[in-house]
């Protein structure tokens, strides 16, 4: 399966979010690539500071939209997921995944520049569903503030409705420091010792809704 995690805006934890979704499914045995799409290279920095740990992760560095577009039909059948961590921009290796990916992710924070910054994404899903025939799409909430009752966390995922090309994620990845330090480090949280539980539950639940499985995975 090719998963893009995507938004036409930055700052939204778009790296994060694919470094532990790839992550995630090796841990379950998956053979993945992570494609960095972003000419800042983060996700390929994470990786290379992850070093030998195992599982290892094939990473490589595509900004450009049309060698990502070639890399990704030359290569796709080597692996059994592809997670592509696209720029948080309007970019050619966005619009290229796009067209490519079976499902695109997009993070974003419940706070009103995220929110309305949902129009400008839901267009570029207009225009790939016009030559990708069952593109699924999914918002995901990320940094959500804690608890169930988080006022902003409910009026940002209400305004999601407001974009019928986009399906609401009921798992949100929440404020939590295990995600930096776990980042920091090439690591998802599932890895992180000590373990935080609750990001690794919450984690695991967003990866099987995503790919449509049920999971045993556990952190390590």
């Amino acid at each position: 399966m090719i998963v893009t995690v995507g938004h036409t805006k930055g700052g939204v934890g778009k790296t994060t979010v694919a470094l532990n979704i790839a992550i995630a499914r090796a841990l379950n045995g998956r053979d993945v690539w992570l494609i960095d799409g972003d000419r800042q290279g983060t996700a390929q920095t994470a990786i290379s500071i992850r070093a030998d740990r195992n599982p290892g992760i094939s990473c490589a560095t595509y900004p450009d939209g049309h060698v990502l577009r070639s890399q990704l039909q030359q290569q796709v059948q080597k692996f059994d997921d592809v997670v592509i961590d696209a720029g948080g921009r309007d970019s050619t290796a966005l619009r290229a995944a796009l067209t490519l990916s079976d499902v695109l992710v997009v993070p974003f924070q419940p706070r009103s520049f995220d929110v309305w910054s949902l129009s400008q994404i839901a267009s570029l899903i207009d225009e790939a569903r016009a030559v990708r025939e069952g593109l699924r799409v999914y918002a995901v909430l990320n940094c959500a503030d804690p608890g169930e009752a988080s006022t902003d966390n409910i009026e940002a995922a209400e305004a999601v409705k407001d974009f019928p090309q986009i399906d609401m994620l009921l798992q949100p990845l929440r404020r939590r420091k295990a995600y930096a330090n776990a980042a920091g480090q090439g690591l998802s949280v599932l890895e992180l010792k000590p373990a935080d539980r609750k990001a690794c539950d919450e984690l695991i639940t967003l990866v099987e809704c995503i790919f449509n499985t049920n999971s045993t995975l556990k952190g390590v």
